[in-house]
């Protein structure tokens, strides 16, 4: 799943919970604060330590073989990315459902800026997550209720920033070897650098890492035959990427228009299906979220996930791919205003592609 566009338009957003202490004020409401500690403390009371469950004879091999990756991928997240080496994923829990959280993003009907929601500690995000697909589903009801549009996902795994030690969990462990590196990977980078307020800033940041982590591990340890399908992979990501985000700036001249708010109606609901078969054309196999409305909610996830990413890989490529340095100048910028942090990564855009094409021959 994770090399399908669900990922990129939020399926695996990182929900970011901070615990029982920091979860008693801002602005939701205390049955909301109530299910997502208790849903934390259940997800930590399940866990076990990964050697233990490998040496059960209990546990399928299956289960088994691909603890013993994620260790090696945990590893070499410390050794080679850099990453904080600590407990995280040094566990594993079984929750016994396919994710562990379902996020719900919303976007007003003439908006492709998503909702934010505000907690203590975290700042704002552009989701709201619930450990109960039917509490999710209530609350993505009553944003629909209020006329907004609304994108419901599942989630197969969040960080906590190094609050608690996050476990492996059975509704991602089963993913292909590169999959599982992009996950690992982009959830430790979470623990890296967090700016408040900034749903992109930080998701971008940990997209760029997790797409280097996996290129320096297939590198090192992969095959041509899993060379070959990442990058077709990411090549088709790149694609669909390129019509979601295509669309959106079309959406949103049109609701800067002065039509009239039937003319927005129609005009975008035939940008959607333009999208919606676009996507389609020569699927082979149409993803789940193809079979959905298309709406403004699901063009902002995608936003959040990549806008910044090709701004930090080329301030990566500034910093001659030395991790510690990317890191440092990340943790720089993230204390300057959003608005200056971003107009330094656009200017790292451009000296790269400069460079880039000073060298075409």
């Amino acid at each position: 799943m994770l090399l399908g566009v669900n990922r990129v338009v939020g399926l695996r957003a990182c929900l970011l919970l901070l615990g029982a202490g920091s979860l008693l004020g801002g602005c939701a409401n205390l049955s909301y604060y109530a299910q997502a500690v208790g849903g934390q403390m259940d997800l930590l009371r399940r866990a076990e330590p990964v050697n233990e469950v490998i040496e059960d004879p209990r546990v399928s091999p299956s289960i088994k073989q691909a603890l013993s990756k994620a260790v090696q991928l945990r590893a070499f997240a410390s050794h080679d990315l850099r990453l904080p080496d600590n407990q995280t994923f040094t566990r594993y829990a079984d929750l016994q459902r396919p994710y562990v959280v379902w996020n719900v993003f919303a976007a007003e009907e003439f908006s492709t800026m998503p909702k934010q929601w505000c907690f203590i500690g975290v700042g704002c995000v552009s989701y709201r997550g619930f450990f109960d697909q039917a509490d999710a589903e209530a609350f993505a009801a009553e944003l629909r209720g209020s006329g907004n549009d609304v994108y419901l996902g599942g989630v197969p795994a969040y960080s906590t920033l190094g609050w608690f030690n996050d476990p492996l969990l059975n509704t991602f462990i089963g993913y292909a070897e590169t999959e599982l590196a992009q996950l690992i990977f982009h959830e430790l980078a979470h623990q890296v650098v967090f700016v408040r307020d900034d749903s992109v800033f930080n998701e971008s940041f940990a997209t760029a890492v997790e797409l280097e982590g996996v290129n320096r591990w297939l590198s090192l340890h992969g095959t041509a035959e899993q060379r070959a399908a990442f990058e077709a992979g990411q090549q088709r990501k790149a694609a669909y990427i390129e019509s979601f985000l295509n669309t959106r700036k079309q959406l949103e001249m049109l609701y800067a228009s002065s039509a009239s708010v039937a003319d927005k109606r129609a005009a975008k609901a035939q940008l959607l299906d333009a999208l919606r078969a676009k996507l389609a054309h020569g699927s082979k196999h149409p993803e789940r979220w193809l079979t959905q409305q298309l709406n403004n909610a699901q063009l902002a996830s995608v936003a959040t996930y990549t806008q910044l990413v090709p701004a930090f890989r080329a301030l990566l490529a500034q910093q001659q791919g030395d991790m510690e340095r990317f890191y440092r100048a990340v943790k720089d910028l993230s204390e300057l205003p959003q608005v200056e942090r971003n107009a330094m990564l656009q200017t790292a855009l451009v000296q790269s592609t400069k460079k880039l094409a000073a060298n075409q021959p």
